[in-house]
């Protein structure tokens, strides 16, 4: 397996480390090793509302025998509401903890942040950039269900402007299992970003797009379905208020 320190994005996986950690997965789900992280501190760094995925990290962290500090929405309750900058919280906090999950409200904070840190930084999620994290466990779902991960049809449905996870997702699809179909069904107004279609294009993956998702339902094997980013709209309610409300 492929070393890795920070997990920043989609594409600084290879595919035999992508198999290794669902081979640990799969024998971790059968038998979680108690104590392995004992002794160990996991800081969340929130600057974003989260429920799921906060949770997820911190009851993964209880479950392997670590403990955990943090903050949510840190924008508000944390030093950030004083001025402090990404940079300095995480020169200290990094000072804490032995690795540091963090949500930014902004793309590319978790790069950022590794510039920083003296540990481990795990993107959570920054802003309308990636999340890695949350792909990897959609590709091994898609891996337990199916038993592969190749020659599907997947369609990505909903806010696909501002929905993070569904663009590693593809970074993931594109570069490790280019023999998959992708449809994109969204309105207009939030489409998949031209970045994504153009790396698509380079590994040669099939993809298509439309607003249609009924006369597809009986040919998809996967669903992918992001939810609509309200808090993206905060400058543009207009738009937001016409297409789904």
């Amino acid at each position: 397996m492929k070393k890795i320190t920070s997990v920043i994005d989609a594409q600084q996986f290879d595919k035999k480390t992508i198999e290794d950690i669902f081979t640990v997965a799969g024998l971790m789900e059968k038998k979680p090793p108690k104590d392995s992280l004992k002794g160990k501190i996991l800081a969340t760094l929130f600057y974003e509302p989260s429920t799921r995925t906060r949770l997820s990290f911190e009851a993964a962290m209880k479950r392997l025998g670590g403990e955990v500090i943090g903050t949510e929405n840190a924008r508000e309750f944390s030093s950030a509401a004083k001025g402090e900058t990404l940079e300095d919280s995480i020169k200290i906090i990094s000072g804490y903890a032995d690795v540091i999950v963090l949500r930014y409200n902004k793309e590319g904070g978790a790069r950022r942040a590794q510039d920083f840190s003296r540990v481990p930084v795990i993107n959570a999620g920054d802003g309308t950039g990636q999340h890695p994290t949350q792909a990897l466990l959609d590709l091994y779902t898609i891996k337990k269900n199916f038993g592969k991960i190749e020659g599907l049809k997947i369609a990505m449905v909903g806010d696909l402007t501002n929905g993070r996870t569904v663009r590693s997702l593809c970074y993931f699809l594109a570069k490790h299992y280019s023999k998959n179909q992708i449809y994109f069904i969204s309105p207009e107004q939030t489409k998949m970003k031209s970045d994504i279609k153009e790396y698509l294009d380079k590994c040669k993956v099939h993809w298509q797009e439309g607003g249609d998702l009924k006369s597809l339902l009986p040919e998809i094997d996967v669903i992918y379905q992001t939810r609509v980013q309200e808090e993206r709209f905060k400058e543009n309610r207009e738009v937001y208020n016409r297409i789904f409300i």
